[in-house]
């Protein structure tokens, strides 16, 4: 029997259809949960489901029975979060699709024991231990079975010649290592059964009403440090992960401590905020500036310092154990962070006073940076650069292979030249399927390259023939059906978004687009036609008619303009004459254009260059094009600011710019894929 046997037993629960009470025959049991905070029920969102179409339209629909101490007490709880959800409530899923989790709330458990929760999946092959309920040997009680984790199949973990009995399907899974919760039984195979980490709950915190999760973790670091602290003799999970062997770095007692601070801050807006700090933290600790490749998206402050275990640096004489000064430098940096945005609005005093007391110890350097961090009124300290998203997100489409399928990747550039895989698809999509593939890779790339208000751009690297895709009208949330779905932002109107040439990065760059993004780097910026009418030929005036230029003379035209000028087109460049004419300014070296990816005729030609002409001549640099070209495609698709301000903002209607330094990743050569992660992998 392990010694967390003891600690899981109060926190789990019995799920059923209310008011079953025990059920001794369990006609009406659906499965296990457990308690993650007082109030709080985690489980399988395939046990929920028993209840039927009332669990899905949020009604206190969910039987919940546990044991406080002697005394056996019953509720009702309201799911609140699912994944996945039934689109329908009366037809749900024949199979229930990872991650397969249901965050309930349960009123009246104030009081409940809860489980603690890891920050990292184990590292297999693991010794765990499945509870749960079950009714498998005839009489409905708590089993405990003990086993290993021996890997995982790209997202859940898979044990080996263990599983949970019947029943068991919502229960956790305990890392005897780590002393912790780890993920929940989803299901049984034939030699072994599957578990979901517990690292899948952050797809909860990205759902509609998804700072319940948020919410509910708070309040399990709140519980645990208030266990911690209490003169209860029972045994308590920190207290029991700190006689665990082998422990280095932050103590259990430390890191509860820190996560109770952090609990009562207001959450972080996405992952990269939070990966922002650490990546600070790190180049501070290791004394260099270079981005980490280790991508993650940890939603809370208290994942953030979990992704900090165990970081070490060599040294003459063995290796050095950085984790204590990584956190608490990490603390210091979220107290200054948090302080920073909202002010006095929050009271981060108690945090402030609980760093320095925990960094007395440490060396002179690192007491000098803390200080400079958390006291109010000192100038920011060398190690915090200024404020500005995290990373953009790097979006690589491939000419089409067979059967017109699109290759794609998405990707992190985090410094501009630091390059972070996240997904990628080499099958390929069809074009008409691209938006709805990219929707949440793009959706969860951008969330870790956001710091705050500060926001990620997106940078699509194409084919010509996909120039015209308007990418920056794409959604990336799923439509509600609500009438609020037409108020919502699209990706241009949001971000800076732009277009880069997929066919220059095969060969290392041309000097003269070196030259012409050195000049339009410098300024001043100029427009020119990227086509031009050219006389043709007659045997006088009145018989000569005006033609289109030629691919030749195109090229010729703009391979002699002048420096810092921008090629402009009235029209599409993914077919026809304007792709002809991109063609040859990007053999030109031109590392600028704009042009309308709409399909009709414009009749608006002359007003449109016109106008395109002072946008870019009043931007002092290329990089300077980006915002007013985001504004108005905001103004240009309000249609309630009435006709007249439409009509004045009509010649902006689905502009796309392309802005393309020859010194941005990807530097020359095939886009190759990364070599470790699949689609969807984290």
């Amino acid at each position: 029997m392990s010694a967390f046997d003891a600690l899981v037993r109060p926190a789990l629960v019995r799920i059923a259809a209310p008011d079953c009470g025990y059920d001794p025959h369990g006609d009406r049991y659906w499965g296990t949960g457990f308690f993650i905070a007082p109030g709080w029920v985690l489980t399988c969102a395939h046990v929920v489901a028993e209840g039927g179409s009332a669990v899905w339209r949020s009604e206190p629909a969910v039987g919940i029975t546990w044991e406080d101490g002697k005394t056996s007490r019953e509720t009702t709880g309201t799911v609140v979060l699912a994944l996945p959800r039934p689109e329908r409530p009366d037809d749900p899923p024949d199979r229930w699709a990872f991650p397969d989790i249901a965050l309930v709330r349960v009123p009246g458990a104030q009081k409940a024991s809860c489980v603690r929760l890891g920050e990292r999946p184990p590292v297999p092959p693991a010794s765990v231990g499945l509870h749960g309920w079950s009714r498998e040997t005839g009489e409905l009680g708590i089993r405990h079975v003990h086993g290993t984790l021996i890997g995982t199949d790209g997202k859940a973990l898979i044990t080996d010649w263990v599983m949970p009995v019947e029943g068991c399907s919502g229960g956790p899974v305990v890392d005897h290592q780590q002393g912790a919760v780890v993920g929940l039984n989803k299901g049984r195979g034939r030699d072994g059964g599957a578990v979901v980490p517990v690292t899948a709950l952050r797809r909860l915190h990205d759902l509609p009403g998804g700072e319940a999760m948020g919410e509910a973790l708070r309040a399990h670091d709140r519980y645990h440090l208030a266990r911690y602290r209490s003169l209860d003799d029972r045994p308590d999970w920190t207290r029991t992960q700190g006689r665990l062997t082998g422990a280095t770095g932050v103590s259990p007692g430390l890191r509860t401590q820190l996560y109770g601070h952090f609990a009562e801050l207001p959450a972080p807006t996405a992952p990269g905020e939070i990966m922002d700090l650490i990546d600070q933290v790190k180049a501070w600790i290791r004394d260099d500036e270079l981005p980490d490749a280790l991508e993650d998206d940890p939603r809370t402050w208290s994942e953030g310092a979990g992704l900090l275990r165990g970081l070490r640096a060599p040294r003459r004489d063995g290796v050095r154990d950085l984790e204590l000064d990584a956190v608490l430098l990490y603390a210091a940096h979220v107290a200054r962070h948090v302080r920073g945005r909202y002010g006095e609005r929050v009271d981060t005093a108690d945090l402030t006073h609980w760093i320095v007391d925990e960094s007395g110890d440490a060396d002179r350097h690192l007491r000098r940076e803390i200080d400079r961090l958390v006291s109010p009124g000192r100038p920011a300290p060398l190690s915090v650069r200024e404020p500005r998203a995290r990373a953009d997100v790097l979006l690589e489409i491939d000419p089409p292979i067979y059967d017109r399928r699109y290759p794609w990747r998405v990707k992190l550039l985090l410094d501009g030249h630091t390059v972070s895989p996240l997904h990628f698809d080499e099958r390929g999509v069809e074009r008409a399927q691209l938006r709805e593939a990219l929707r949440e890779p793009l959706a969860d790339a951008l969330r870790r390259g956001d710091s705050g208000r500060h926001l990620a751009a997106v940078e699509a690297v194409l084919p010509l023939e996909l120039f015209d895709e308007p990418l920056d009208t794409w959604r990336l949330e799923p439509p509600q059906g609500g009438p609020e779905d037409a108020w919502a932002t699209t990706l241009g109107q949001r971000r800076f978004v732009v277009i880069r040439d997929r066919r220059r990065y095969d060969r290392e760059p041309a000097p003269e687009w070196r030259e012409r993004w050195e000049a339009a780097e410098s300024g001043p910026l100029r427009a020119a036609p990227l086509r031009a009418e050219v006389p043709g030929a007659g045997p006088d005036a009145h018989t000569a008619r005006v033609r289109r230029e030629t691919w030749a003379e195109t090229y010729d035209r703009l391979r002699e303009a002048e420096g810092g000028t921008v090629p402009v087109y009235c029209g599409r460049v993914g077919s026809g004459d304007g792709l002809m004419a991109m063609h040859a300014a990007l053999a030109a070296g031109h590392p600028l254009a704009l042009w309308r990816t709409g399909a009709h005729d414009h009749t608006d030609c002359a007003e449109f260059h016109e106008r395109a002409d002072r946008l870019i001549s009043a931007a002092p640099t290329a990089w300077d094009v980006r915002g007013p070209v985001r504004s108005l495609r905001t103004r240009a698709s309000d249609r309630a600011a009435g006709p007249e301000a439409l009509a004045a903002y009509a010649w902006a209607e689905s502009i796309a710019l392309i802005l393309d330094p020859p010194d941005r990743p990807p530097h020359g050569g095939r886009l190759e894929p990364p070599q470790l992660l699949g689609e969807g992998e984290q």
